[in-house]
């Protein structure tokens, strides 16, 4: 019964690691779309970046961040279980 445990935790923890990897990479995506936005839509008359697009970076930064860290923990706990 143990065994049966361990490797449903195993796969489980799989799972959560590849939804994270699938974060991580929509966000990378969001993340360059949206830079890509900033940089062709601020003219050098503007008073700066549009706050919007600033916030959605900061936004996709913050998920990007989330979700490699939810990704690398849970294969480390993968490792050691």
């Amino acid at each position: 019964m143990d065994q049966d445990n361990m490797s449903r935790s195993a796969r489980s923890g799989e799972a959560r690691q590849k939804i994270a990897t699938k974060v991580f990479v929509w966000a990378s995506i969001a993340f360059a779309i949206v830079g890509m936005l900033m940089v062709l839509t601020t003219s050098p008359e503007s008073d700066g970046p549009n706050i919007i697009l600033l916030k959605l970076l900061f936004t996709s930064v913050i998920v990007i961040l989330t979700s490699f860290a939810l990704s690398v923990a849970s294969k480390y706990l993968n490792g050691k279980s």
